[in-house]
């Protein structure tokens, strides 16, 4: 049946010639409803909250609940709010403990220079995060972060012919684009692909391949200006010269596929958003808004179960014993702190708390007098990758063109952050100034000072971010997503965005959609 007949035959039933038309792909589809702001229902009830946290999620989560007519009360077990959303500037302090026994290990004090910060948690946000929406709400304003320059680095060890030299990401990726194009353009142009494209298909898809891969006229990938000049550009008699390109081998055996790809990740771009002025402006904003509900240095020691409701038993700041009662806990304390804390969860709850682990992970920040990476190597942001322990180098996205800045000198995981991770905060600044040596020379002359965290080691949190397995997924995520009697969980902990502070907001929403709901 030709379309149009069908279309006459569905009108002819008393059918709508509109939606057939639409069904069919001939009209465009309306664009979808804008979606609304976050808005709890009000419902008449004054319950009293006690919110463990004052993390984004707990915050967040009295400011909601706030709007509503809710009671909340915050206990922080720190000085501060914030949580993981955390800047550091001169003068701030820096705690570590050991994970197992709680004994203080160290205490460094930030020396960086006034204006200079460094965010040991999280550091950059996609556009389409939930934490936009509450930087517009709360007045934080952001600024662009170049997750992605290509002028910086893949710097490998252990990396076949291209060993121990600083490879600049767009000369990689241009020769790999290049090769590829080249593989794929002889493989259509010798026939291989005919039962898959007519002729005109094959000279369109060669001539896209030539374009797309910079490929000469014989099909052959010889270089291209897409990968910088080994000679600038420049006026009169200065056309610039292109270097040839690296061996196809000698950039397999560099190993940079899984970095290349990271870009293409939802939540990874070239461009992404930061706060000015440092990551925990987020913190101080909804901190406005519900810092006089919440009590600091508040160390939380028991959670328990009332016929009533909740009771919360925590030390003030002097040691003395306290305790909370409300009708509801909305609990935000990260998993390997809660599982060691005596409470009433059940055993099923108990088991999920224990069951997940978290990231092992660490960075550093180091402050050099010089921004050489801008001055001598023209790096504007952008991220070094190198298979060091030091993992990533991270190049501010602000301050450009000022005398002094502060670099992300190592941002490891797993087994490269436990290796930093078991050596004294100083030693860790150190190796990170000797292997981030290696990719620049200047810093032996231009380094000031810098700073080590090790999130399994501070206190409060002890991991980075909840870091499920298929297995624990499925085993344990529902359950903690679920009340255990009037105690909610809530953080990034519980959501598909763990490690993100989007995380944390998207939970707290969750969290008090449930509560508000309540009969």
């Amino acid at each position: 049946m030709k379309r149009r007949d069908f279309i006459t035959a569905v009108a002819a039933s008393a059918g709508s010639v509109y939606a057939a038309t639409q069904a069919l792909g001939l009209l465009e589809k309306p664009a979808a409803a804008q979606k609304p702001p976050f808005r709890l229902q009000p419902n008449g009830r004054r319950k009293r909250i006690i919110i463990l946290g004052a993390g984004l999620a707990g915050m967040t989560s009295a400011y909601e609940l706030g709007k509503v007519g809710y009671e909340c009360t915050i206990l922080e077990a720190r000085p501060r709010a914030g949580g993981r959303c955390w800047t550091l500037r001169g003068g701030a302090k820096v705690p570590e403990i050991d994970g197992t026994t709680g004994t203080p290990i160290s205490l460094q004090t930030v020396k960086f220079d006034q204006g200079l910060y460094f965010n040991p948690g999280p550091a950059r946000i996609p556009y389409h995060h939930v934490t936009i929406d509450y930087c517009k709400e709360l007045g934080v304003p952001i600024e662009i972060i170049a997750n992605l320059s290509r002028q910086q680095y893949y710097y490998r060890e252990n990396g076949g012919p291209l060993s121990g030299r600083k490879i600049h990401v767009r000369e990689a990726e241009t020769d790999m684009r290049g090769y590829i194009a080249e593989l794929l353009a002889k493989a259509v142009n010798q026939d291989a692909l005919n039962a898959e494209l007519t002729a005109e298909d094959k000279e369109r898809m060669i001539e896209f391949l030539r374009t797309y891969g910079g490929l000469d006229a014989d099909l052959f990938y010889t270089g291209s200006s897409r990968r910088g000049y080994a000679t600038p550009q420049g006026a009169a008699d200065s056309p610039g010269e292109v270097a040839d390109p690296y061996d196809l081998s000698a950039l397999l055996q560099l190993g940079f596929a899984g970095d290349a790809v990271s870009e293409w990740g939802f939540d990874q771009q070239m461009t992404m958003f930061q706060p000015v002025g440092g990551m925990d402006q987020i913190a101080k904003a909804l901190e406005r808004q519900v810092g006089r509900l919440i009590t600091y240095e508040a160390e939380v020691k028991q959670i328990r179960k009332t016929p009533e409701g909740v009771r919360i038993l925590y030390t003030d700041k002097s040691g003395n014993r306290q305790q909370a009662t409300g009708d509801y806990c909305i609990c935000t304390i990260p998993l390997p702190v809660l599982k060691s804390i005596p409470s009433d969860f059940s055993p099923e709850m108990q088991q999920a708390i224990a069951g997940v682990a978290y990231a092992v992970t660490g960075k550093s920040g180091l402050q050099f007098n010089r921004r050489f990476w801008e001055e001598d190597e023209n790096i504007f942001g952008g991220i070094t990758q190198t298979d060091q322990e030091i993992d990533q180098i991270w190049y501010p996205s602000t301050g450009f063109l000022s005398s002094k800045g502060v670099l992300v000198g190592y941002y490891n995981f797993g087994d490269q952050a436990a290796t930093f991770g078991n050596l004294l905060p100083a030693e860790r600044v150190s190796l990170a100034v000797e292997q981030g040596s290696k990719i620049h020379s200047q810093y032996k002359n231009h380094f000031e000072n810098g700073v080590s965290v090790f999130w399994p080691k501070i206190p409060y949190s002890l991991g980075g971010w909840a870091t499920y397995t298929t297995q624990t997924r499925q085993q344990y995520y529902p359950r903690l997503n679920e009340p255990d009697g009037n105690i909610y969980l809530c953080g990034e902990h519980l959501s598909y965005l763990t490690g993100w502070m989007a995380g944390a907001f998207e939970s707290a929403r969750l969290v008090t959609t449930k509560i508000a709901a309540l009969a």
